[in-house]
């Protein structure tokens, strides 16, 4: 997607998240222009419009209780709008192929198929529920499945997201717990605008409801999302799966050499950067979503054991948001003999945090002098400044503190 592309669509998804019909509108209009003339959205989009304006005199006159329901109903048909615009938009720019159907005989074919098809029919999505049923077809559900979620990336679908909802409670293992990793990662993906399609949000609360273990599995597969996501977690899925003996030989090898937008090669060298960078923003971004409210909230066991694997993981937000849990991973490090300048940062930052300023100080003390220079213990210490200003530590004594460092 070209960057003016990206740009707009970023436009048009804050907007909508703030219920700004008519801002996302604004772009919507320059979409329907390129498309031409006797395009079949013009009267969507007028009517959305209309009910809009109609919302917003009423509000101005009356207190309405629904106003609000209505406001989100808007907004969720505004997104279906755009969705559909933007589908048709990428085929008239060749950013995507149009596609007629697929060989379900051939593992290329429905990785192809179900990762660029952006006018999924019912029937194929059926298919796929039919293969995640199917146990003797767990292979080609696991294809079906990621190439499914890839395209959801990229092109939103509600029946398609519910599909792989449904696939979390598979009767096989592998495929419940494939489609759950992806299903866990969409939410996070599309957090801004979830409120505003209550199928997907009552499909994922009925899977995990309908669970025998009260959605414990899927909040362990929540923590190994987290835990695996500066990993490349696809490659290291993707490698576990080809030690399964029940998988075919060429659908081992297809799991591993499939890349992204139809580019064969390993899953090592697939885009590792941008896959990691994708993964670690949506992991950052987890606390504040629908999906942590969820499935995390008012569950204090799963909200430490969150906070823990993430501070395990490197995720220094979930350090700053639970610095007692951070205290004790980083005193275990620093047991084990690690010499990391970092580490001993962020164990300082633990104990300023609770008031403990003598041991935080030598902690600070042995960082700068494992930093190797003054320059590289600044590029470390000072982007933390603000954030333990935040968290109650006044302004003076941060400065105090590493001015003491500094000449000490």
């Amino acid at each position: 997607m070209n960057k003016e592309l990206s740009d707009q669509v970023n436009t048009i998804e804050r907007a909508l998240g703030e219920c700004m019909i008519e801002t996302a509108a604004l772009v919507l209009r320059t979409w329907l222009g390129e498309i031409g003339e006797n395009n079949p959205y013009e009267e969507a989009l007028a009517s959305i419009r209309t009910r809009y304006n109609q919302l917003f005199i009423r509000w101005q006159n009356v207190d309405d209780p629904e106003a609000e329901a209505t406001l989100d109903k808007l907004t969720g048909d505004m997104y279906q709008l755009v969705d559909a615009v933007y589908a048709d938009l990428r085929l008239k720019r060749g950013l995507s192929p149009q596609m007629h159907g697929f060989n379900p005989d051939s593992p290329q074919s429905v990785v192809n198929y179900f990762q660029n098809c952006i006018h999924l029919k019912p029937e194929d999505l059926d298919w796929v529920r039919e293969v995640i049923a199917d146990e003797q077809q767990a292979s080609t559900a696991l294809l079906a499945i990621s190439s499914l979620a890839q395209n959801l990336r990229e092109c939103f679908s509600i029946d398609a997201f519910v599909t792989l909802i449904e696939g979390m409670n598979a009767a096989n293992e592998m495929v419940a717990d494939f489609c759950t990793h992806n299903v866990l990662t969409l939410l996070i993906h599309y957090d801004v605008r979830i409120d505003f399609f209550p199928q997907v949000q009552d499909a994922f609360t009925n899977a995990v409801a309908s669970m025998d273990d009260m959605g414990d599995r899927v909040f362990e597969i929540l923590c190994t999302l987290i835990a695996m996501s500066r990993k490349n977690w696809l490659s290291d899925f993707a490698n576990g799966l080809a030690a399964f003996d029940w998988l075919p030989e060429s659908v081992q090898k297809l799991i591993k050499t499939v890349g992204i937008d139809g580019d064969y090669k390993t899953f090592s060298q697939w885009v590792p950067k941008e896959e990691e960078e994708y993964m670690e923003e949506l992991v950052k971004n987890l606390p504040n979503t629908w999906l942590y409210e969820v499935l995390v909230s008012g569950a204090p066991g799963r909200e430490n054991t969150l906070a823990l694997v993430g501070v395990r993981s490197g995720y220094r937000d979930y350090m700053w948001a639970h610095p007692e849990i951070a205290e004790q991973v980083y005193r275990d490090v620093l047991r084990q003999g690690s010499q990391q300048p970092l580490d001993f940062i962020n164990y300082a930052h633990c104990l300023l945090l609770k008031g403990d300023r003598m041991m935080a100080f030598e902690n600070y003390r042995q960082a700068r002098q494992l930093s190797g220079s003054l320059r590289a213990f600044y590029d470390l210490f000072r982007p933390d400044r603000r954030q333990l200003i935040d968290h109650g530590v006044p302004t003076e004594f941060v400065y105090l503190m590493e001015d003491n460092l500094v000449n000490g």
